[in-house]
């Protein structure tokens, strides 16, 4: 066997064989790493963050985001146990906090550990607003979309391997040509519209996750408004971006409103608190 045919083999049997399905979606996802080695990665490096960043541990504002996240893991739990997912929480490890720091940003590793950063509160405004972000925060993870982003960069390595290997002959000016095509093609055609999608794809969990946490869906597209207004600078094209443009995610939130709503519906939430 050719290093070259070893290479794509490879390619092919982690394909194959590692594969996970988004109880979301119900789709078969890539996951080269398995939650039982990714969890606790994420919970080190997670201890090793609250040791080294300032953290917010009483008052409201604290208060707020472990209230709501509590909330948003309950809505989680109802949802995936009343979709056939029982148990799928089971290595969770929740914990919020809120951290000192200008950056209007949030985020939740794998196994539940959240963090939200002071500078976002003004934008998230209100506690529906944090539960908006608390909800797409938690879908990413629930959705194991950093395993999935972890899987595919190593895809994309072996590939460059693969292109390495296939270009072993040329003069070096026309390989250092085909691993940069490789490069900016796999980004721009692969890497970049993967993100995009799990973007949308939390944007979507997390408006009914923070329904049937009880809190009104309506808020959530006018927290990207917000979030809009407060961008700055001019954005790259949608097609090279990591994200969908701001007016898209409003867009998809707007239209969404609704089957949101009717989710919460199916577990008794027919009203929603005070935004």
């Amino acid at each position: 066997m050719t290093y070259k045919t070893f290479v794509s083999s490879s390619f092919i049997m982690f394909l194959f064989v590692s594969c996970a399905t988004n109880p979301f979606t119900q789709k078969k996802t890539i996951a080269l790493t398995p939650n039982s080695q990714l969890f606790p990665m994420a919970f080190q490096q997670y201890a090793q963050f609250l040791n080294e960043n300032e953290v917010i541990n009483s008052g409201a504002e604290a208060d707020m985001i472990s209230r709501v996240g509590r909330r948003i893991a309950v809505a989680a739990e109802r949802y995936l146990d009343a979709n056939g997912a029982v148990g799928y929480l089971n290595d969770y490890r929740w914990d919020y906090k809120l951290v000192k720091d200008s950056l209007i940003n949030a985020w939740c590793m794998p196994g539940g550990k959240i963090v939200f950063y002071t500078g976002i509160l003004p934008v998230a405004k209100t506690e529906t607003g944090i539960a908006a972000v608390m909800g797409h925060e938690v879908a990413h993870a629930l959705a194991n979309h950093g395993q999935q982003r972890m899987s595919l960069g190593a895809i994309q390595q072996l590939g460059a391997i693969g292109v390495n290997a296939a270009t072993a002959n040329k003069e070096k000016e026309d390989r250092e040509k085909f691993m940069m095509a490789y490069g900016i093609g796999s980004t721009v055609l692969g890497i970049l519209p993967y993100s995009r999608k799990h973007e949308s794809e939390a944007d979507k969990i997390g408006l009914y996750l923070m329904a049937i946490a009880g809190y009104n869906p309506e808020e959530a597209p006018e927290l990207w408004v917000r979030m809009k207004s407060n961008s700055k600078g001019a954005a790259p094209p949608e097609f090279l971006s990591t994200h969908p443009s701001n007016d898209t995610r409003i867009a998809d939130l707007k239209a969404q409103i609704q089957a949101a709503k009717n989710e919460a519906a199916k577990f008794g939430i027919t009203s929603f608190r005070p935004i």
